[in-house]
């Protein structure tokens, strides 16, 4: 499941704030919408929070609004990783590369789009259609964006424990473990459950640090962060620490500031309107760029930018 990024969530521009380092507190509230039948949470991007590190776009979708299966058809990507997280359900994620794999709770499904690639995500055939997971795109850097597409399934992630709190490392390194997910910017993504208490994460100064609660309540000295809600933190700091009331499922997202200036636009991650006008064209004509995929599913068409 993905996108598609909308004005409501960015400008059809390349512009973004002026960045602030050092350490900060900002919370920002989801936006709800519809992937397919599916109502999702839209933490990132906003258009003051474009990026936390390399991350760039966060879906959390989960059975409290829903009981369908999420299923969406065919579409593509250029020049980001869709990482996918599940808490419960199953979902099959198939490709142009020929990947068909199942994903499950503790798994992680990691997609390389490169110069182009389509993909769908579709009902689990063991007829599990109860899912709460987070659809997670990964703005690659110039030197990587156009290289050729890859998908990776990792099935056994590495585990830190810490006062009142275990953590499952899926991208980076975290409380000594170091996930084996390919990254191709400085980068870290955790799943964390912290006990009702309160609990402090050892963190790298030169990351910028993000949280989404998934489930429960945090506290930020006293600022309650509520689900779905992002709390951005900044860069700057060596330590953060959280209190929960109440037992509490987050991810902890963080990286090096994202050093280009992505272009956001419907499934697409870029730099300049140009190349998402030459990815849109390539779509609707079905061009080779993107592979093919046969799917029960209807393939979805691009919307046409808002420049064009």
């Amino acid at each position: 499941m993905s996108g598609p990024i909308t004005t409501m969530d960015v400008l059809p521009s390349a512009e973004v704030p002026a960045p602030q380092s050092g350490p900060i507190f900002e919370l920002y509230q989801p936006r709800e919408t519809a992937i397919g039948k599916t109502l999702v949470r839209r933490t990132l991007p906003k258009r003051q929070r474009r990026t936390i590190g390399a991350w760039c776009f966060a879906d959390h979708f989960g059975p409290e609004r829903t009981g369908l299966a999420m299923e969406v058809g065919p579409h593509p990507h250029i020049g980001l990783h869709t990482a996918t997280w599940l808490l419960a359900g199953e979902l099959l994620h198939r490709d142009s590369l020929g990947s068909e794999q199942l994903i499950r709770p503790g798994e992680l499904n990691l997609m390389t789009a490169g110069s182009g690639v389509t993909h769908s995500e579709e009902a689990s055939p063991n007829e599990v259609p109860v899912h709460n997971g987070i659809q997670l795109w990964i703005a690659q850097p110039d030197r990587t964006r156009n290289e050729a597409p890859a998908f990776e399934h990792h099935d056994a992630l590495p585990e830190a424990n810490f006062d009142n709190a275990t953590a499952t490392v899926f991208l980076g390194s975290f409380g000594g473990v170091t996930s084996s997910a390919r990254a191709d910017t400085p980068i870290v993504g955790v799943e964390a459950t912290l006990g009702i208490g309160s609990s402090v994460l050892e963190l790298r100064k030169e990351f910028e640090y993000g949280i989404i609660v998934l489930e429960g309540r945090l506290a930020f000295k006293g600022s309650p962060i509520e689900q779905d809600a992002l709390a951005y933190f900044g860069t700057g700091r060596e330590e953060l620490m959280l209190t929960a009331q109440e037992p509490c499922i987050f991810l902890l997202l963080g990286g090096e500031p994202f050093a280009e200036t992505p272009l956001m636009w419907w499934n697409f991650v870029a730099r300049t309107r140009a190349e998402i006008d030459q990815a849109y064209q390539d779509w609707q004509e079905r061009s080779p760029r993107f592979g093919s995929l046969d799917s029960k599913l209807d393939r979805i068409d691009a919307p046409k930018p808002d420049w064009r």
